[in-house]
């Protein structure tokens, strides 16, 4: 409920927000102080209290923007930060993309790292398959026979879970070093830094002569590719201005299925060659990728909005240049707008050098929907996807990939995250459901696999273009700035424990010497699925269109998840910040003096 600043009402509960708007009544504020008083400088200390709402008034109508403590010309840089706001707020995305090219170009060239890294994974799950690759790493499975050539190897399951997660987990440790590195040297150079990293972990790959060299090149491997499947993420989603960050991040779903069918085509191309290059070729070619991208990546611009929280704001302007191409778009009032949020942040204590600030104040709702978002690409039943093949192979079907993706760049612009994403875990659940259902009806019929794997693919298609592109825009845009890299890399820590689960925990149900589960196994995940969807329902909420700045004001004063979207319109109409010295003490944000 929404409450006009004449209203007379003493107290207002937590579901209400008051919304003042701008007056041109004098320089008078509820406490009896006048805005004009002296002892009110400008080098004062913010600190925002959340008490009893009162009548505050502004000195002009004209100044609607609280301003840092430090400006020495509050007029200047007042309109300098609404115009940055306002021309956000205007554009389209036709216009950003006319506007920052660059900056698209550039975040999409960082995607390239994505499928470099889903390639790189790709490897070694097939690998498993090569007669040659068994041969050269594994054990004799049978006693010797009459002829070599006749020999039959494998490789033990428990090597083969430790090829499959000794990456994973070194992937933890790549995000939580990630997220203190990067804070100290910038996006740019930790980019630099993983791909060296990642040409330098490829050595032991290619020349392995034991099973043990193979495992720790993967671990090696581990440590960068936790750093570039966030870092490329967190870039572009400060580099691309708040209209077409949907577009651009939901295509790093898309990068994850592109570099999965590079590898399937080469592996597929080369698994009857009988020869040691028949593997080896594979893991060179990982240097033609990465080699590639480290000499591009090394010409990138840093993130302005990185530079601006070092206060390098002259190196912010460069970057921003290099990252526009209209020559009539004012630098000055974009960067003024991140100075703008910077110091917001920093007044409320939001930090940023510590994995610890992700868990004081508002920040701990933004770290647990990141979390929880994350947390349900591994719980919802995507795991059983990669075993769609497995079932039709089962009913006499050769298996084959499909790429899909695109269309959730129309359903984001349109539906948004919260319902995209709420849509594609009802459908998981159902779909799931259903699966567990035939299961037990056509226990033994020939029908079943046929029925479970055209299931598990309908999920892989629904997964594709709703959960999988939507959690990277989700989880890119729910942290606040200072916080961003830390908050991505955690999420993405949780997300690769439960991924470790589902490795251990699959091969288990659908073995027919385990549990043998086989197709009630989606019961399971369908389980899973119904638990995210109902903490989603009641703590996702909508993102769509907000800046950061209205993030930051909306987390911060505890907006319920329900009336995100309503008040995000309501945000939009009014002038929540004001530069009045009497109100700066009293509040930081002008009309949000609820949900304290």
């Amino acid at each position: 409920m929404f409450f006009n600043s004449n209203d007379t009402s003493d107290t207002v509960s937590r579901d209400e927000v008051v919304l003042i708007p701008i007056t041109s009544k004098p320089g008078f504020s509820h406490h009896g102080a006048s805005i004009s008083d002296p002892q009110l400088t400008h080098g004062e200390e913010l600190s925002p209290v959340r008490n009893n709402i009162s009548n505050v008034y502004t000195e002009r109508a004209s100044n609607i923007l609280w301003l840092p403590c430090g400006s020495t010309s509050s007029d200047e840089t007042g309109a300098r930060v609404r115009r940055g706001l306002a021309a956000e707020k205007r554009m389209t995305l036709f216009g950003c993309c006319k506007q920052y090219p660059k900056a698209i170009a550039w975040s999409l060239l960082l995607f390239l790292t994505v499928v470099m890294e889903a390639y790189d994974k790709s490897l070694t799950s097939g690998f498993l398959a090569f007669p040659t690759f068994r041969r050269r790493y594994g054990e004799p499975r049978l006693p010797l026979a009459d002829s070599p050539e006749k020999q039959l190897y494998e490789i033990s399951p428990l090597l083969q879970m430790g090829l499959q997660n000794a990456a994973v987990s070194c992937e933890v440790i790549g995000l939580l070093a990630h997220g203190y590195i990067t804070y100290t040297v910038g996006y740019r150079k930790m980019m630099i830094i993983s791909l060296v990293w990642m040409c330098l972990a490829a050595f032991p790959a290619f020349f392995a002569h034991n099973i043990a060299v193979l495992l720790a090149s993967q671990a090696l491997c581990g440590l960068s590719w936790g750093v570039i499947q966030t870092l490329a993420a967190t870039y572009a989603a400060e580099v691309v201005p708040s209209v077409a960050r949907a577009c651009i991040l939901s295509n790093i779903n898309m990068c994850w299925l592109v570099g999965q069918l590079l590898g399937t085509g080469i592996l597929r191309s080369l698994v009857h060659n009988t020869s040691q290059w028949s593997y080896r070729i594979p893991f060179a070619l990982q240097w033609a990728w990465s080699a590639p991208l480290l000499f591009s990546v090394y010409f990138a611009p840093e993130s302005p909005w990185w530079l601006v929280r070092h206060e390098r704001q002259a190196e912010a302007r460069q970057s921003l240049r290099r990252l526009t191409s209209n020559k009539r778009l004012d630098i000055d009032d974009t960067i003024a707008v991140m100075q703008h949020v910077n110091s917001i942040e920093q007044k409320l204590k939001y930090g940023g050098a510590s994995y610890a600030d992700l868990f004081k104040g508002a920040n701990r709702r933004r770290t647990e929907i990141s979390c929880m978002v994350w947390s349900c690409q591994a719980l919802c039943g995507a795991t059983l996807t990669g075993y769609g093949p497995y079932f039709l192979e089962q009913a006499g079907f050769e298996s084959s990939k499909h790429l899909r993706g695109m269309i959730s760049w129309l359903l984001l612009s349109i539906v948004g995250r919260r319902k995209l994403y709420l849509s594609g875990l009802l459908a998981s659940v159902i779909i799931l459901t259903v699966g567990g259902i035939i299961s037990i009806v056509l226990d033994g019929h020939h029908a079943m696999n046929w029925a479970l794997g055209s299931l598990i693919i309908l999920t892989t298609f629904t997964y594709n273009i709703t959960i999988g592109p939507t959690c990277y825009v989700i989880v890119a845009e729910i942290p606040s700035t200072r916080l961003r890299v830390k908050t991505v890399a955690l999420a993405r820590v949780v997300y690769n424990i439960f991924t470790i689960l589902n490795n251990v925990l699959v091969p288990q149900m659908l073995n027919p010497t385990a549990w043998n589960l086989a197709g009630k196994s989606c019961f399971v995940y369908a389980g899973t699925a119904l638990l995210c969807l109902t903490w989603c329902y009641f703590r996702l909420p909508e993102t769509k269109k907000l800046s950061y700045l209205e993030l930051d004001i909306l987390f911060e004063k505890g907006a319920p998840t329900a009336k995100f979207k309503e008040l995000q319109e309501r945000l939009a109409n009014t002038a929540y910040l004001s530069i009045s010295r009497a109100e700066r003490l009293r509040n930081a944000w002008h009309g949000w003096l609820a949900y304290s």
